[in-house]
């Protein structure tokens, strides 16, 4: 073996960071269309990307082929915030009201399904084969079969919830936005069981992601812009890291075991642990201004990110709540997808 190539291993292992690139931006795809965005998903393993595109005159879910980046499918008539798949039997659900079931492998709509509260974000549950329908209105959280769309049950936080993720044992995670705090809610009783206050170190959390491993959650917060660590089993708090203004989601990878949170001031920061109990920044990257939802494809390790241009804020426009950051009207078909990897 050439003596360069054996230094430059022996350097790799010796710094696990080295053996690993910085993440770049693979491509930027401008699709276009008009309508508003908020939550981005993968599904890795039936291979599209769904963005809901919502507004009042051409409201739709739109299915993006994971690897080209080509527009694949389209239900027409569905102002929704965002989609989940369920790979197992293919049934994919928009949080529209009424929510929307569909057929992902053909993108026909099966049927709908009445849900009280205001659908926003939704939450897959696949060992389960569960989704969990998120409102800021009361019923906070409704529970759907992804295989017949029947109701399993509800249950109230008495709070904005945003992200949520499962741990797999009957827990499920809610981030609470207008509380400062996160919730534990056990998913056989679908009873709230614990809530964990921020206690100061962040607020306004719209993002919440779990290392199920090491029992380590990632809540995301835009006032002030951090990510709180925190053990998921007592609510201890382990850290805290600046992020970029505006958050709106992160997630984690468990095949590089890090967590990724964008902003909508164009950041993206790479959280890893260190060594047990202690984490550090190992990247910011510089996107694109308000690409602030995340999605990873976990066969390839990449990361999708959207976004649109946006013209001047008007003159007379009332100054953004703190965390959040002012905008323009958004600039008529840039609207784009962001492809990151290593």
């Amino acid at each position: 073996m050439h003596k360069a190539l054996i230094v430059s291993l022996l350097l790799a292992l010796a710094h696990p960071a080295l053996a690993a690139a910085p993440y770049h931006i693979i491509r930027t795809v401008t699709v276009g269309g008009d309508g508003g965005f908020d939550y981005i998903v993968a599904d890795s393993e039936g291979r599209r990307l769904y963005i809901a595109r919502s507004g009042k005159t051409n409201p739709r879910l739109l299915a993006f082929d994971l690897d080209s980046l080509k527009q694949t499918g389209e239900l027409d008539g569905i102002n929704a915030h965002g989609a989940v798949v369920d790979p197992a039997n293919h049934h994919g659900f928009a949080s529209s009201k009424p929510l929307t079931m569909f057929d992902s492998t053909n993108m026909t709509n099966l049927k709908s399904i009445a849900v009280d509260g205001n659908p926003d974000g939704l939450t897959l549950d696949a060992a389960a084969h569960r989704v969990y329908v998120l409102s800021h209105s009361a019923p906070n959280i409704t529970a759907v079969n992804t295989a017949d769309g029947a109701i399993i049950g509800t249950v109230n936080l008495d709070a904005a919830v945003e992200e949520t993720v499962s741990d797999g044992k009957g827990h499920l995670y809610v981030a609470l936005e207008d509380r400062d705090a996160v919730g534990v809610v056990d998913t056989k009783s679908m009873a709230v069981t614990a809530r964990y206050p921020l206690a100061g170190q962040g607020g306004t959390p719209p993002g919440l992601a779990l290392d199920a491993k090491t029992r380590v959650l990632f809540v995301a917060c835009r006032n002030p812009a951090v990510v709180v660590v925190m053990n998921a089993d007592t609510g201890a708090i382990l850290g805290t890291l600046p992020i970029g203004l505006q958050n709106d989601g992160v997630l984690f990878n468990p095949a590089t075991k890090e967590a990724l949170a964008p902003a909508g001031d164009g950041h993206l920061t790479v959280i890893k642990q260190d060594r047990p109990g202690h984490f550090s920044i190992a990247q910011t990257l510089d996107t694109l201004p308000g690409a602030r939802t995340i999605a990873l494809d976990s066969k390839t390790g990449h990361i999708f990110l959207m976004t649109a241009d946006y013209g001047p804020v008007p003159a007379d426009a009332p100054p953004p709540v703190p965390g959040r950051i002012a905008r323009g009207p958004m600039l008529p078909d840039s609207f784009k997808i962001i492809e990151i990897g290593r």
